[in-house]
């Protein structure tokens, strides 16, 4: 029986999965070169560490032994499978901070896992890469500029370099949006920041609606938390637009001085691919900064590909606190439509280059003999399945892309072109763009 595919557990074919660690490949080079170490966390975490910030229980996979002792859950050993890659990184910064260096600069790469109605750009398992900067008790704002434009370096890379659509990362401040409310009278600003996060799903009449009807705002503040939503600009004139509205408090100055920083610096760094936007809220409530929401050009309806921003007290053991800032990019949602649309390739779909021909079986033992000496240079190669006519080992080559078969007289060809040459296994090497499967677009 043919077995059952399971919706939101994307796996790619070997076409695929070459174009994920190509990408994959450049963002780990990209964050290495800015001075960020590789970790890997555990699958699970505790309920009470991924419950404890935000209201994601319903997203959360609980993971039980088939006959797990009934009492466990009682007894606080319940686990969960990580919905992110920050709650993890927090408890692993709590428990290993004895043997780290702060400000700690990691880069996390692993698969998470939600509760998601599965749909495009959304799934149940899929791989995200973190990039976070933690300090010690302090962490300086300049931080908040780095994650930025590192991310949207990697992503730049990505775009020149494989030809992914280009992204525009769009960057709030918790503190402006806190003391605006502020300074409006109101109490719980995270409660208005969770309806106005909403304001791209249900629009500015039903946001208005739930801030009337649901938290008792006036009709004229509900205005004024529209009205500073749709603010937007590339460069620091969001400022000023946002005290024409006439709403003052300390903390809406500090977090206006902070926004017009982070833009400043992105416009140097990486120009037009940032932008100030006063709707971005973020739902979880660990965030106390600057907070970065990504789209990617031409998907949009996907939603933020990249996400994060600054929280201060994620991790404490009460003695110490360990704030921080991260961006996060979801790769799965990115690749998997773009490699189901075959609008994303690799050139072949195995990493081989040369195809060692085999004249008889009594020969294998010679053309395993070249192979060993190709590879020992690094040229990926493997060692034709069957002594075949020669015309079916071509065949055999070119069905799985391989460009290069290598013949017992010496002589190497390139199945493409058909050109032959004589080859010494010793010196030979292929073009640089044929030694490796390239990745592009698949027009």
């Amino acid at each position: 029986m043919r077995p059952k595919p399971l919706s939101g557990f994307p796996e790619f074919l070997p076409n695929g999965r070459i174009v994920e660690q190509a990408v994959l490949d450049s963002l780990r080079q990209t964050f290495e070169l800015h001075g960020f170490a590789s970790v890997e966390t555990r699958a699970v975490e505790t309920m009470d560490a991924l419950t404890r910030k935000g209201d994601i229980t319903k997203e959360v996979y609980v993971v039980r032994r088939l006959h797990a002792d009934p009492a466990g859950a009682a007894s606080g050993d319940d686990l969960g499978l990580h919905f992110d890659l920050t709650v993890p990184f927090a408890r692993y910064v709590q428990e290993n901070a004895g043997h780290l260096a702060f400000p700690f600069r990691r880069y996390q790469i692993q698969k998470v896992w939600r509760g998601e109605r599965p749909q495009e750009g959304r799934y149940r398992e899929f791989c995200q890469a973190d990039i976070d900067i933690v300090g010690e008790n302090t962490l300086a704002a300049h931080h908040d500029i780095e994650v930025a434009v590192v991310m949207l370096e990697a992503l730049e890379r990505l775009h020149t370099e494989f030809e992914l659509p280009p992204v525009v990362m769009h960057v709030n401040n918790r503190k402006l949006a806190e003391g605006f409310y502020r300074g409006l009278g109101v109490e719980d600003h995270m409660a208005v920041l969770q309806r106005v996060d909403k304001l791209d799903k249900i629009g500015p009449d039903a946001v208005r609606a739930l801030l009337v009807d649901e938290l008792g705002m006036s009709g004229e503040a509900a205005d004024k938390c529209l009205a500073l939503a749709t603010i937007q600009s590339a460069d620091t004139s969001f400022v000023e637009r946002v005290r024409a509205l006439g709403v003052e408090h300390p903390l809406l100055e500090e977090g206006l001085v902070s926004l017009a920083e982070v833009v400043t610096a992105a416009a140097a760094a990486v120009p037009g691919r940032l932008v100030a936007d006063l709707k971005i809220a973020r739902g979880l409530d660990y965030y106390t900064g600057t907070v970065y929401e990504t789209e990617m050009a031409g998907f949009e309806s996907l939603g933020s590909i990249c996400s994060g921003g600054r929280y201060d007290a994620l991790a404490t053991d009460g003695k110490r606190t360990w704030p921080g800032v991260g961006i996060s990019v979801g790769v799965t949602r990115i690749l998997a439509p773009l490699i189901a649309r075959g609008q994303l390739v690799a050139s072949r779909s195995v990493p081989t280059c040369v195809l060692v021909a085999v004249d008889a079986e009594e020969t294998r033992g010679a053309a395993l003999g070249v192979a060993a000496q190709l590879r020992a240079r690094g040229i990926p190669t493997e060692v034709a399945p069957k002594a075949d006519k020669f015309g079916k080992q071509i065949r055999y080559a070119d069905r799985r892309g391989i460009p290069y078969v290598w013949f017992s007289d010496g002589s190497v060809k390139d199945i493409r072109s058909g050109e032959q040459v004589a080859a010494d296994p010793t010196i030979w090497t292929p073009p640089a763009a044929d030694l490796r499967p390239g990745v592009g677009t698949g027009e």
